[in-house]
């Protein structure tokens, strides 16, 4: 059976060049570390941590390999693993539809190193190397864990099986009216399910950039050809701001929904070059895509670079306004001239993390313009977003 060539091009190498003390095929008793293969047998199998104890150790359909895949894909003898002098390579056997390491065709043999991941046709397994001077058990069940997130992690951005969800961000100027949906992501993949557990897995694999653009080309898809298209708040990775292609992954949702209101959120903290900023900024207006600074407050206040990058909005987090309608005189007063300020430079004030209504009767009085929390909505996909209805 012939398969199309893996989409598995996105994984760099993970590999971080450790000297190996261990020959493949050694005894655990006898040496420091062993090396393993972790993943699944098939589709149906739950996960295994498979000792790679001889050399050469053979994979393939056939029973008699060291480590038998049951899989129509794979070939009868795939590939092998050997040791040359403490070093572990693998080889291809002449296999139909391939081996990759981290989405490259291995052609003769390539040397593998701890956190590389392997693919046998259609099955994916994480190399990984364990000292035994640490609990076995214990060590097994997190490395798995891990080695089959980032596995997952290939699945959902190839599939694009990222599940935007929507808040409403309302405007307490007109009976807190819904101005826009900010976009948060969430997914069914186990181990995925949230935004913290997907950028984990992403930052393994330098790929935080590619699930950023994956979220926001998802939620523009999903919404602009609904009658009456949302406003989109959507949310980058700091290390877009440091990378290249943030604006042209923008004008590419413009050139697809090129009437719908889209507002790009940067973390403040992520605001250090003012030049860079300044860039982005005016690039983002030629595109007609507002910008709004998020989670002002919550380190550092760049007051400065607000006067010269000027923003649409400015988010203030979420920390300074809990419970702001028990806090004291001073607090109060202190955001009440944050906002006074950035409200008499032209940029409209959005409160995050409103979840009661006596907060929202508060900021209102403070002179916000916006807000957002679980008060007004908590996120949905949106089949189950009221304002999308």
């Amino acid at each position: 059976m012939q398969l199309n060539e893996p989409n598995f091009a996105l994984l760099p190498n993970l590999g971080g060049g450790e000297q190996r003390s261990n020959r493949v095929g050694e005894s655990a008793s006898s040496v420091r570390s062993m090396w393993f293969l972790c993943g699944r047998t098939s589709e149906s199998e739950p996960v295994r941590y498979v000792p790679i104890h001889s050399s050469p150790f053979i994979v393939g359909r056939r029973a008699s390999c060291s480590l038998h895949l049951p899989c129509r894909s794979v070939s009868s003898a795939h590939a092998e693993f050997v040791d040359q002098g403490g070093t572990a390579l693998i080889r291809d056997l002449g296999s139909t539809n391939g081996t990759y390491v981290n989405g490259k065709r291995v052609v003769g043999e390539i040397e593998v190193v701890s956190g590389d991941l392997i693919q046998f046709a259609t099955l994916a397994f994480r190399v990984l190397k364990q000292d035994s001077s640490t609990n076995q058990q214990t060590a097994c069940e997190d490395v798995c864990d891990q080695a089959m997130s980032l596995v997952l992690f290939d699945r959902l951005i190839t599939e694009q099986a990222v599940i935007p969800h929507y808040q409403p961000i309302v405007n307490l100027r007109s009976a807190n009216s819904v101005e826009g949906l900010e976009v948060l992501c969430r997914s069914r993949f186990a181990g995925l399910e949230t935004p913290l557990q997907m950028f984990a897995a992403a930052s393994q694999l330098d790929q935080e950039a590619r699930l950023s653009q994956t979220v926001r080309w998802k939620a523009c898809h999903e919404t602009m050809s609904l009658a009456t298209p949302p406003h989109l708040f959507m949310n980058t990775h700091p290390v877009e701001i440091r990378q290249p292609g943030l604006l042209e992954s923008m004008q590419l949702l413009r050139t697809a929904a090129p009437s719908q209101q889209l507002t790009l959120e940067i973390h403040e903290a992520a605001v250090s070059d003012v030049a860079e900023m300044k860039r982005l900024s005016d690039g983002l207006k030629s595109l007609d895509v507002r910008l709004a600074f998020d989670d002002f407050g919550a380190g550092q206040a760049r007051i400065a670079e607000l006067t010269a990058v000027h923003p649409d909005y400015l988010k203030f987090d979420m920390s300074l306004i809990h419970n702001i309608h028990r806090a004291t005189r001073d607090h109060r007063q202190m955001v009440a001239h944050l906002v006074k300020m950035v409200r008499n430079l032209g940029i409209l004030a959005l409160a995050e993390g409103v979840e009661v209504p006596e907060e929202a009767a508060v900021c209102a009085e403070l002179g916000f313009d916006m807000a957002q929390g679980f008060y007004f909505g908590r996120p949905a996909p949106i089949h189950a977003a009221p304002s999308l209805q």
